[in-house]
């Protein structure tokens, strides 16, 4: 049984608790947080879980083997460093820390206390975006041109953290994790109505290697609540739609092909259609899962098991190096910012 402590009990804090206090392979021992109201709502739900204002009584608990924080941002970092510290493993929610340096740190931290480190990137243990990845890695895509990317909703609206930084990290996580790789480079402007200095929507490009292009519309004033993102291919396309839990993935069989229309130029509607093949669309069968529930029983078979984490702390620290870098773009009016560029 792997003794749990949560720290941070308000938006996402009770669905970790729900997760893992199973009884079955982990049990919550501890919830930290320090409104008195959100720990009687934990004490009320959970009466076999102690409940702390502060955190030390958690780290100093020799049977406490593993620490969750979902905390906002800024605090990740001291909480993280403070448990890897006190011997804990750590799952933390994203983004890993506020800066690319803190997020550095408390990877070499793990290391040296061997420690899981683990970053609650949880759109990559959805299963529709598991079956993705199978067909980006098989080829079924072919050369892969750009992804879209968009992420709106009204509301929650942030005031430690812009619209990138709490959105935008899903999306940037997701792309990573699909390619393979960490971006080069990034271009970026948002605009800030709600809170001075803090974007309420953010218009990003990333670029990747093998010149692929990923362009991020992150949003939290926005009218309609959208998770959909397409993925080109020279082979064939896809799109992935979060919010539909009947349908997440389309399968597109188009492409422009090889055989060119004999006019000089494209003038007519009929020599265009030659240049492109319209295929079939196909609806993957996908077999649903809680994604988080997936990413709180890949954290427990990383801790007992020595699985290596899907989200670890490097891939933690790739997407805070885009989102720096996407920051640092927006403060120089959309230049475009190498990724670590920022933080050197």
């Amino acid at each position: 049984m792997i003794r749990v402590a949560v720290v941070g009990a308000g938006h996402w804090g009770p669905n970790l608790i729900g997760n893992l206090h199973n009884h079955r392979r982990s049990e919550v021992a501890w919830v930290v947080d320090r409104d008195q109201s959100r720990l009687e709502g934990v004490r009320a739900r959970f009466r076999d879980v102690k409940t702390s204002a502060d955190v030390a009584p958690v780290f100093a608990d020799p049977t406490v083997d593993a620490v969750v924080v979902a905390t906002p941002t800024k605090s990740h970092f001291p909480i993280a460093k403070a448990a890897i510290e006190a011997g804990k493993h750590v799952l933390v929610e994203k983004p890993i820390a506020d800066s690319a340096a803190h997020a550095e740190a408390l990877c070499e931290l793990a290391e040296r206390h061997g420690v899981v480190l683990m970053v609650g990137h949880v759109f990559v243990y959805n299963a529709a975006a598991q079956r993705a990845k199978r067909y980006l890695d098989e080829g079924e895509l072919g050369r892969i041109y750009y992804l879209s990317m968009v992420r709106t909703n009204l509301g929650p609206i942030r005031v430690d953290v812009n619209a990138a930084w709490d959105l935008a990290a899903h999306d940037v996580s997701l792309a990573t994790y699909w390619l393979g790789s960490e971006p080069l480079s990034v271009s970026a402007t948002g605009g800030a109505w709600i809170n001075s200095g803090i974007e309420d929507a953010v218009f990003a490009t990333l670029r990747y290697p093998n010149d692929v292009l990923v362009n991020l519309h992150a949003s939290w004033l926005h009218p309609r609540k959208a998770r959909d993102i397409t993925i080109i291919g020279d082979k064939r396309m896809l799109t992935f739609d979060d919010v539909s839990l009947g349908e997440p993935l389309r399968l597109y069989d188009k492409q422009v092909g090889d055989a060119r229309t004999d006019v000089p130029f494209v003038d007519t509607f009929t020599s265009f259609r030659m240049s492109v093949r319209e295929g079939d669309v196909v609806v993957p069968k996908v077999a649903m899962s809680e994604p988080l529930r997936n990413e709180c029983e890949h954290f427990l078979d990383c801790v007992s098991d020595g699985v290596t984490p899907i989200s670890g702390g490097l891939e933690g620290l790739s997407v805070v190096r885009a989102l720096e870098a996407i920051s640092s773009s927006i403060a120089q009016s959309g230049r475009e910012v190498a990724v670590g560029e920022s933080a050197a």
